[in-house]
């Protein structure tokens, strides 16, 4: 067992690994924000936020990045519709983009 754990050090003496990408399902991002489960599937469908993976049963799963994205949606929708967000959102050379 220390044998390889010495193979992940690297020069400096430091151990070498990478941290697994957490992905969401659409239930647990209505349980840590305010929209409901048919605004996270509308939203996908309109291109507002995308998925970054599927199951094998077919289910969507969202990044870390959902959770900023629905931020900016948040503060668009103060003042935007939610097509002028997407065109917002899709426009090269912005912040917002998708």
């Amino acid at each position: 067992m220390f044998e390889s754990q010495q193979s992940n050090l690297t020069r400096n003496g430091k151990a070498e690994f990478s941290v697994p990408q957490k992905l969401y399902r659409i239930g647990e991002i209505v349980s840590y924000t305010p929209y409901s489960r048919q605004t996270i599937h509308n939203y996908t469908i309109m291109g507002l936020i995308r998925e970054a993976a599927w199951t094998q049963g077919g289910h969507r799963l969202y990044d870390e990045s959902v959770f900023e994205q629905l931020s900016k949606i948040t503060e668009l929708r103060k003042t935007k519709t939610l097509t002028q967000i997407r065109e917002i959102l899709e426009a090269p050379g912005t912040d917002f983009c998708v």
